[in-house]
């Protein structure tokens, strides 16, 4: 059964907050992050992504980045700029995009719960990430990035953070530049800390939905941290990490789109039938995009022209909870089997792109320095639960929640 607990923040005083939080750190690329960091020196991009405040020419795994990190989070410290709660705490965390509301409790989670299979995982993650985010963790001694998981709802759990919700004032509330509405409330009553915990304590499994490298970063450093405390309790700080969990209605999956470098040799004449010996493939006339509606379609944008590809219940009716999943349709049939992209995590002709950017995106890449494009329909969050149920994984890269949790508006101390 899952376990959270309060914590003592370390948190943006509110008079900096709108300024300090800020997207995850990888959701950009260095040059990104530098505009950024540019733009505001109070924001956490400095801290999460500090090669920023080095030369160029320095490598963003260089032991300099994580002192710098290091540095830029003890002087956020030292300024007061970031404060530390006073007492232990959960919070209540609401984000509101385009009209729509995810709301969720923020709280610690237990190392041991990721350990022994109670926070499920449904993706693999990249040995370099995993351990650029490790490194990040130890130097800077606290969990900096906030794991979105989510469980199934929970009536009591709803009640309580409603109650907040419409009875309490808010220690945040603001926007952000791309206009999502950030709200905070915070829960310190000891009896609603506990009846949470009580209700959490009856949930049998809570899934990873964003952040699979920080959490299992989180877990390398407890484990080396154990290590060297033999005698560890398991009630130290370093035995949890920081998370935002949400219910599973709260949640919308954004489709993950991709984007491939060369046909494999291939004209495209010669791609095209390849691909309409398994699918349906129709040209959209008029030049007009096309985003799919529904599971088992896929757009193709190729050489100024965009195709619907249909793959049909033979393919997205099979019972095997991965095998089923656009995604992995479209990897076996089309980017493995014609593209000869074997391993879409390591390999560089292939990239990604989240669907918050539009499908205007997928055609600025194909015109700049990719070769066709694939605009996919969301996965849902059913078919995520449903592969991490059966401790299976998806093809990487399968889905982009939006919006995101923000970085900087919780940090959460080893020690």
């Amino acid at each position: 059964m899952a376990i959270i607990k309060p914590f003592r923040a370390v948190r943006p005083a509110k008079n900096y907050v709108d300024m300090v939080a800020e997207l995850p750190y990888d959701v950009m690329n260095r040059e990104e992050a530098k505009e950024m960091g540019e733009r505001n020196k109070y924001s956490f991009i400095h801290i999460d992504r500090s090669e920023i405040d080095l030369d160029d020419t320095v490598d963003e795994h260089d032991e300099a980045v994580y002192l710098k990190a290091r540095e830029n989070l003890d002087k956020f410290r030292d300024e007061n700029i970031l404060i530390k709660e006073k007492k232990e705490c959960i919070y209540i965390y609401r984000e509101i995009m385009d009209g729509r509301a995810q709301i969720g409790l923020v709280a610690c989670v237990s190392v041991d719960d990721s350990i022994n299979g109670v926070i499920k995982i449904h993706e693999y993650t990249k040995p370099d990430k995993e351990l650029d985010r490790t490194n990040h963790i130890k130097y800077c001694n606290a969990n900096t990035g906030t794991i979105l998981l989510t469980y199934k709802n929970r009536e009591k759990v709803d009640e309580i953070v409603n109650f907040y919700v419409k009875n309490e004032v808010p220690i945040y509330d603001f926007m952000s530049e791309d206009g999502v509405f950030h709200t905070v409330w915070r829960i310190d009553r000891e009896y609603d800390l506990k009846e949470l915990e009580d209700e959490f304590a009856q949930i049998p499994y809570l899934y990873i939905a964003d952040g699979h490298h920080r959490s299992a970063s989180a877990v390398n450093v407890a484990k080396e941290k154990r290590q060297a405390n033999p005698n560890y309790t398991g009630d130290e700080e370093f035995n949890y990490y920081i998370a935002m969990i949400a219910p599973e209605d709260h949640l919308e999956v954004l489709d993950y789109n991709r984007v491939v470098k060369d046909l494999n040799g291939n004209t495209k004449e010669e791609f095209i039938e390849k691909i309409a010996q398994k699918f349906d493939v129709e040209k959209i006339e008029g030049k007009k995009q096309y985003k799919p509606e529904k599971k088992g379609d896929v757009g193709m944008f190729l050489d100024g022209d965009w195709y619907k590809i249909q793959f049909g219940n033979r393919y997205t009716k099979v019972s095997d909870e991965v095998e089923s999943l656009d995604i992995a349709i479209l990897q076996d049939n089309i980017l493995d089997n014609i593209l000869g992209i074997k391993d879409p995590r390591r390999d560089k002709r292939i990239d990604f792109v989240g669907g918050i950017r539009g499908i205007d995106e997928l055609e600025n890449r194909v015109n700049k320095d990719m070769e066709v494009a694939f605009a996919m329909y969301p996965t849902a969050i059913e078919e995520l639960m449903a592969v991490a149920d059966a401790n299976k994984i998806m093809p990487a890269k399968s889905t982009w929640f939006e919006p995101k949790v923000r970085c900087g508006l919780f940090l959460h101390e080893l020690d």
